[in-house]
């Protein structure tokens, strides 16, 4: 029952909210993330633990306050994503700017294979649109299987609408189409700052330790494609920003898995620094660190490596 409403909802909303005024759904996602925050809901509650190890020095009521702000940029992203595919080609290309972009300019006319890598901040969806169509240029990605199969389906629809080639996470599978697209001088675009596999690369993350997939290193080891960090934060509607860090580079001595633990080390390193830069567009909304993540856990009776409810994932 709980599948097939969450399915509801999201044909609902991209159904009915693209056909909204801007104005008008920009003002439902306020008040539904008003609401969430008001009634601190577990994802709100997560969020503040989460935004409070990026802020340590922050009280209750900063970080109370930080996570109204972020609850209003996480639906500042839904709305727009279900508006997204009714949004003109002008629109898209006007909606986000970014940063030193002549990295991701440069390694797109080299004759190697590029791989952007970027954590759950702002709208990665509005991104990747926005290459697609003012680059013009494809890019494959990878999605997280959810329930129930419409459900996931529809986001498979929904990207590949939007020029996405989408792979789902299974492991090996995905992994071998990722690394043929790359070696053929392609373009990959993975969502990097949560592991959701059992087994992730340990990172230090904001003073403590926490696990990130290794996919983005590993593909870049093996195919020779640059790995490239992005960080994404929101201005003003309708204005996204992002930079575009240098490529990460390949050790040139150790083990495949010491090099990947650096690589994958360096990747948090710039995504620790663009979360601290914009907290509040960091829409962490699940346990990330292994100490929550085993709270969590014992909680739900699971394993703690729920979806993340945004239709991402990684290698």
């Amino acid at each position: 029952m709980r599948d097939r409403l969450a399915d509801a909802l999201y044909a609902a909303g991209w159904g009915g909210i693209k056909r909204l005024p801007e104005p008008a759904a920009q003002a439902l996602g306020r008040r539904v993330a008003d609401s969430a925050w008001r009634r601190r809901t577990a994802g709100v509650l997560r969020l503040e633990a989460n935004l409070a190890r990026v802020v340590p020095g922050a009280g209750p009521d900063e970080l109370r306050e930080l996570s109204r702000a972020g609850m209003r940029s996480y639906l500042r992203y839904w709305m727009e994503m279900f508006r997204l595919p009714a949004w003109g080609t002008e629109r898209i290309r006007g909606a986000f700017k970014t940063q030193d972009f002549e990295h991701l300019t440069d390694a797109i006319e080299g004759d190697r294979g590029v791989i952007l890598a970027l954590p759950h901040m702002a709208n990665w969806d509005l991104a990747g649109a926005w290459m697609v169509t003012a680059l013009e240029t494809e890019f494959g990605t990878v999605v997280e299987r959810l329930k129930p199969d419409r459900l996931f389906d529809r986001f498979v629809a929904y990207r590949e609408s939007l020029g996405m080639e989408v792979i789902p996470h299974t492991g090996g599978a995905s992994f071998g189409r990722l690394a043929r697209r790359l070696r053929a001088g392609g373009l990959v675009c993975l969502v990097a700052d949560r592991d959701l596999s059992a087994s992730g690369v340990d990172v230090t993350f904001f003073g403590e330790t926490a696990r990130m997939p290794g996919g983005p290193a590993l593909l870049a080891q093996q195919t020779g494609a640059l790995l490239l960090p992005v960080t994404l934060w929101y201005d003003e509607p309708p204005v996204m920003r992002g930079r575009i860090m240098p490529p990460v580079p390949v050790p040139e001595t150790g083990t495949r898995a010491e090099r990947t633990a650096v690589m994958t080390q360096a990747l948090a390193d710039h995504f620790a620094a663009g979360i601290a830069a914009h907290p509040q567009d960091w829409h962490m909304l699940q346990p990330l660190w292994p100490a929550d993540i085993a709270r969590h856990a014992a909680a739900a009776g699971g394993d703690g490596r729920e979806g993340s409810g945004r239709g991402g994932g990684t290698a």
